[in-house]
């Protein structure tokens, strides 16, 4: 079975920034979707933050047929100068996040206007194997619990620029009402969190959809 790596990037831009040089990021950062280890690649606009810990207003999504794949694209000149030169001068904050998936996910291009719901957890001081193997076991069952979800993936970060936090899972949607029908069952919702809860000393959740070409810009 092949790989798939999970590589994600979570922007604050700057609040004051022109908005022309916010679409110069996002297009810029889109156009790396032509480089060779790239299997997908998409950048747009976060729809939500769902907690308090950080406020991100832009996303990456991309993935890999390996982690070697995803060094080659970090150091690839492309993307070293999209981030150098209209990344970094706007952004005052940025998460990455990256791991290998649990299972391939079919397709490996997302459609656009898919939900993304990318979810990221700190673990306690002390929070052993058995514990991380409970987590993973909730995140895999929230497929069958919630309809909607096309596919999800999960994994241990070993990403440097993480901010501490170790587990990911990326959630995907076929659209924003398949997302938001899945959260109006709050009795579900809140079981799924009470399993983990313990264990927890800080949770990222951040919405997005994925742009179309001709639209991610706005």
């Amino acid at each position: 079975m092949s790989k798939t790596i999970e590589h994600v990037v979570l922007f604050k831009v700057k609040s004051e920034t022109d908005p022309s040089k916010v679409d110069t990021m996002i297009n810029n950062l889109n156009g790396l979707v032509t480089l060779d280890p790239v299997r997908h690649l998409a950048c747009g606009p976060v729809l939500r933050n769902g907690s308090s810990l950080f406020t991100f207003t832009h996303m990456l999504h991309s993935r890999y047929s390996s982690k070697e794949d995803l060094d080659t694209y970090s150091q690839h000149p492309d993307h070293m100068g999209a981030v150098k030169e209209s990344v970094l001068p706007i952004c005052e904050d940025i998460m990455a996040v990256d791991w290998e998936a649990d299972q391939t996910p079919d397709p490996i291009v997302l459609p656009p206007g898919s939900a993304v719901r990318v979810s990221f957890l700190k673990l306690k001081e002390g929070v052993g194997e058995d514990a991380k193997n409970e987590i993973y076991g909730v995140i895999k069952g929230i497929k069958e619990s919630f309809g909607g979800i096309q596919q999800i993936t999960s994994g241990e970060n070993f990403s440097a620029r993480a901010k501490g936090f170790s587990i990911a899972s990326i959630a995907v949607f076929k659209s924003v009402k398949e997302m938001e029908e899945a959260d109006s069952n709050e009795e579900l919702v809140n079981l799924q969190k009470q399993k983990v809860k313990d264990y927890l000393d800080g949770v990222v959740v951040v919405d997005y959809v994925v742009p179309s070409l001709s639209s991610s810009s706005l």
